[in-house]
């Protein structure tokens, strides 16, 4: 694989996301594009954990931690003013309003839709006036 998205080089990402093979392959997809990996964390305490505790560039969001929602992260996250897109199988209409214009990648999601939404959402928050 070549490089993707050079915007994103040296950028610590936390990846969250319960689905083993899914999370191997965002994994897979940020490495290539020079990222360093924060997990992958695959449940809802070690997210709360990561995101209160670890330095995090940006952050990538799986919704549905198996049954669990990420919002209480997504929180944590926000206060730090990290950056973070969601993940989801199930549409933007279930994201509360707090949420609703927050960058989202539906799945199944093309392994470009990674890196160009973690890159969106760091150039969103160095934008003035955020």
């Amino acid at each position: 694989m070549e490089p993707l998205a050079s915007a994103l080089d040296g950028m610590r990402v936390l990846v969250v996301e319960d689905e083993l093979l899914v999370a191997m392959m965002i994994e897979e997809v940020l490495c290539v594009a020079g990222c360093v990996i924060v997990g992958p964390v695959n449940d809802l305490p070690k997210a709360l954990q990561a995101a209160r505790e670890q330095a995090i560039d940006v952050a990538l969001l799986d919704v549905n931690l198996a049954g669990e929602r990420v919002f209480p992260v997504a929180a944590v996250l926000a206060e730090r003013s990290v950056p973070y897109v969601f993940m989801t199988g199930y549409g933007r209409g279930m994201l509360p309003v707090e949420y609703a214009n927050r960058l989202i990648i539906p799945k199944p999601f093309k392994l470009r839709d990674l890196t160009d939404n973690l890159s969106a959402a760091l150039r969103a928050a160095d934008a003035p006036g955020r």
